[in-house]
């Protein structure tokens, strides 16, 4: 198999990075670093992986927790494999139950959202299948950092503040007063080059460590999150944290002019970008920085989009499988409404009847792709006093109507945002790829993926090209440095088109791409943040 057009130069805002050892790939440079040195101790790709999540917990808090969801696809023995790690609703939770407190809306932050962590179960099944380290070396350098401290980067302070700034106005209660405490505690957030620690976060990554993550769900650990939650009128519970265990699941793919993409199942959101490269796979775009180009793509984006928000939750409560969701047949039904101009999507008529990513590999060709998140920044803003852990909103995503498929049932998976990505090419790891940011992600890996094969962009270029996000509608945004005629052509095309004024919300990737041949590993990171590759 030859991948060297994968290969080809670019101008690009920075180069691709090549190596042969290991490599990791993240948001963070001192978690990319943490990853490299449990490589260099005799880990592997997995216990790499580990670390860097582990570490961005703590370096990165503006993105993700302990308190989050995490999954991950493995390459291992010539084998992808797929782990959810997201976790449910309470079992005590349900529509009557919040509409008799007056909510006709999920709430977004406070204890009513919170779903189960599932972020610790992953560290610590990933490292029980597949690692070489034993956990309690896989952590230390998350640990170190939150004992010891760190300097803060530039865009995770900006976005520290913002949060900060924002948080102040409306986390008025008791309820949210750890936050303050953790992550704001001389009464402001920590300034760009200003050192910050959390001992707290420390003393409960070394008891994650040390138990192997059994003190998170059925310790003490487990003891102080539901009696805080329930403080304070939420639902989670001691038996719903002892109950949960990660799920081990069948990746979900789709072809896409020979390569074949790969994605975690629903109920993760994933499905949407394998959706979109299908419908698009019927145009042929042979020039990237042309109108029609980005409107066909855009406009496969959002049928696949809305059919996603529509159907995607729990298998067991899909109207439609995920088979049928990836079958030429649904594809061409939804390609030929796609026109010379910008339509306004509408589900498809059934038949009757905050996040972070990573990936890492080593030499020995462990790769692996892996993303965690609070969910819009800090999650719910509840911090469980004098642990560091912030729980997750995941449950923001539940519909309080009853006859959605995404309705609120105790005990069930929502609709999740984060998905890693994983590339393949006859059989054969290419490798991972992934982008954070909410509802931008599956966008975020078809732009990405269609720069690699359509375009045959290096790494580095592929995710340095401008991006488009469509939002709804007919409304798309683009990036500042979007070329500015292809702006005035989409809408020429009835695109309603706006220009962002930051990139904060155009997703951040990172990809690792393997020579097959020669062992040789080629990564870019993402110019829209503070990212970093670590190389050996």
């Amino acid at each position: 198999m030859k991948l060297d057009h994968l290969y080809q130069p670019y101008l690009a805002q920075r180069n691709s990075v090549f190596a042969k050892n290991g490599m990791v790939a993240t948001s963070q440079p001192l978690a990319a670093e943490a990853g490299m040195d449990i490589l260099k101790k005799g880990g592997n790709a997995i216990d790499a992986a580990i670390a860097t999540a582990a570490a961005l917990t703590v370096v990165e808090p503006t993105s993700n927790g302990i308190g989050g969801d995490a999954f991950a696809l493995v390459w291992t023995n010539g084998k992808l494999h797929g782990l959810n790690a997201s976790g449910p609703a309470p079992q005590s939770i349900s529509v009557d139950a919040l509409k008799e407190r007056g909510h006709e809306k999920m709430p977004v932050h406070g204890v009513i959202p919170i779903t189960v962590p599932g972020v610790p179960a992953a560290w610590a099944e990933l490292s029980r299948k597949y690692g070489k380290l034993p956990l309690t070396e896989v952590l230390e350098p998350a640990i170190r950092y939150a004992e010891e401290g760190y300097p803060i980067s530039p865009i995770l302070g900006k976005f520290w503040k913002l949060a900060f700034d924002k948080f102040k106005e409306i986390f008025t209660g008791d309820e949210y007063k750890p936050w303050f405490d953790t992550f704001a505690p001389d009464g402001r957030a920590p300034e760009i080059g200003e050192m910050w620690k959390s001992p707290g976060h420390a003393a409960t990554l070394r008891s994650i460590a040390e138990t192997n993550a059994d003190s998170f769900y059925n310790g003490e650990l487990a003891e102080k999150m539901a009696d805080y939650v329930q403080k304070h009128g939420g639902f989670l519970s001691k038996e719903d944290l002892a109950a949960y265990k990660p799920e081990w699941v069948d990746p979900i793919s789709t072809n896409y002019r020979g390569y074949d993409v790969w994605e975690i199942p629903p109920n993760g959101q994933g499905i949407i970008a394998l959706m979109a490269l299908k419908i698009a796979e019927g145009f042929q775009f042979t020039e990237k920085e042309h109108a029609n180009t980005y409107h066909k793509q855009i406009e496969a984006m959002k049928l696949a989009f809305t059919d996603g928000k529509a159907f995607v939750t729990e298998p067991g409560d899909m109207p439609l499988p995920a088979d049928e969701l990836l079958s030429e047949q649904y594809a061409e039904k939804r390609r030929q409404l796609i026109g010379d101009t910008a339509g306004e999507p509408t589900p498809m008529d059934l038949p009757k009847g905050g996040t972070v990513y990573l990936a890492a590999a080593d030499g020995e060709g462990n790769m692996v792709s892996f993303i965690q998140s609070n969910y819009m920044g800090f999650g719910s803003g509840i911090v469980v006093p004098d642990t560091g852990i912030g729980l997750q909103n995941r449950g923001h995503d539940f519909s309080l109507e009853e006859n959605h498929p995404n309705v609120l049932k105790p005990g069930k998976k929502t609709y999740h945002t984060i998905i890693p990505g994983f590339l393949t090419k006859d059989g054969e790891a290419v490798g991972p790829f992934g982008v954070m940011g909410g509802y931008m992600q599956p966008q975020g890996h078809f732009q990405v993926i269609s720069n690699t094969i359509d375009f045959h962009l290096n790494p580095q270029a592929a995710l340095d090209a401008p991006r488009w996000q469509w939002m709804e509608g007919k409304k798309v945004v683009l990036e500042p440095g979007f070329p500015n005629h292809i702006a005035q052509a989409l809408a020429r095309k009835g695109h309603q088109v706006q220009i962002a004024v930051d990139t904060g919300s155009f997703g951040r990737g990172q990809i690792i791409w393997r020579n097959p041949e020669t062992g040789v590993l080629m990564g870019g990171t993402e110019s829209r943040t503070d990212g970093s590759i670590a190389v050996w």
